[in-house]
C-alpha cells in the first residue's frame, strides 16, 4: 500500500472515529492554535493554552502579547472554518479578513515611503520583507501575485477529485501564499488556515504542523523555494498529516 492511500485510509477512520465527538474536535482546535503560534515563537505550553481558550484563565509569567497571538489565532481558525460552511470558492477579502484576525490584537499600523498601512485590517504590506536571507517579493507585485494566486486555487476547487489532488491543492495554497508574504506579519498562521480552510471545503479532517517539527518546516518550504520543486514540501506536509490523525486516533481508541 503506498503513502497516499495508507494516509487516505485514516482520513476516514478519523472521520468516522471523530462523528459525535464535540469534544474532542474543540480539543483539536486547541491543539492546531497552539501548534502554530509556537512555530511562530509563543512560549505558552500546550496546557496554557487550553486553560486560557477553554476557561479564560491567563498563562502566568508569559507575555500579555503571546497570550493576545493564542486567543486572536483560535479566532481566525472559527471565522475561517465557519467560512467553508458557506462558500466553495476563496477571495482575496476573505483572505485579507483572516489575516486581519490572526493579527488583531498584536498588528501595528506601518508609515512607509510607499505610504501607511494597517495590519490589523488585513491591508497588504507597503514594504519589503525578509526571513533571514531570503526576499521575499517586492511589495509593489504583491496585489498582482495575489490576484493571480487566487485566480487560479479558484480553478483548481472546481476541477480536483481525488484525495491527493485535493491535498496537494490545499499545500500549493500555503506554499505559495506564504511565499508571496502579503502581510507585514501573521503570514505563516494565515497560510497554514488557508491550508485548512480547502481540505474544510472538501470536508477533510484538518490539521497541524508539529511544533516540533518547525525545522524541518522551514527547511522543506526553503528547499521547495531554491530548486522549484514543490515535492519535497509535499512529502512533508503528508508526513505530518499521517503523524496528526494517527497521534489523534490513538486519543481517540482511549
Amino acid at each position: 500500500m503506498d503513502k497516499i492511500n495508507k494516509l487516505e485510509m485514516l482520513v476516514n477512520k478519523y472521520r468516522l472515529a471523530m462523528q459525535g465527538q464535540v469534544g474532542l474536535q474543540k480539543i483539536t482546535y486547541y491543539a492546531i492554535t497552539y501548534h502554530s503560534t509556537a512555530i511562530e515563537g509563543s512560549t505558552l505550553t500546550e496546557g496554557q493554552v487550553y486553560n486560557l481558550l477553554d476557561l479564560d484563565i491567563p498563562a502566568k509569567n508569559k507575555p500579555f502579547t503571546e497570550q493576545q497571538m493564542v486567543v486572536d489565532h483560535q479566532k481566525a481558525l472559527i471565522f475561517t472554518l465557519n467560512e467553508t460552511k458557506e462558500r466553495t470558492t476563496l477571495t482575496e477579502p476573505l483572505i485579507r479578513q483572516i489575516g486581519a484576525l490572526v493579527v488583531k490584537n498584536t498588528g501595528s499600523i506601518y508609515n512607509t515611503a510607499l505610504g501607511t498601512f494597517d495590519s490589523t485590517r488585513g491591508e497588504y504590506r507597503l514594504l519589503n520583507v525578509f526571513a533571514g536571507a531570503r526576499r521575499f517579493p517586492d511589495s509593489a507585485k504583491v496585489p498582482a501575485l495575489m490576484k493571480t494566486l487566487v485566480s487560479e486555487i479558484n480553478e483548481k476547487i472546481g476541477k480536483v477529485q481525488t484525495f491527493s489532488q485535493k491535498c496537494e491543492l490545499a499545500f500549493e495554497l500555503h506554499y505559495r501564499f506564504v511565499s508571496i508574504h502579503p502581510f507585514a506579519d501573521g503570514n505563516g498562521r494565515t497560510s497554514r488556515l488557508l491550508m485548512n480552510y480547502i481540505l474544510a471545503i472538501f470536508e477533510l479532517p484538518v490539521f497541524y504542523v508539529f511544533k516540533s517539527s518547525r525545522i524541518s518546516y522551514i527547511q522543506a518550504l526553503e528547499k521547495a523555494r531554491t530548486t522549484g520543486n514543490m515535492t519535497v514540501f509535499y512529502d512533508f506536509m503528508y508526513k505530518q498529516y499521517q503523524k496528526f490523525l494517527e497521534k489523534d486516533l490513538k486519543t481517540i481508541e482511549k
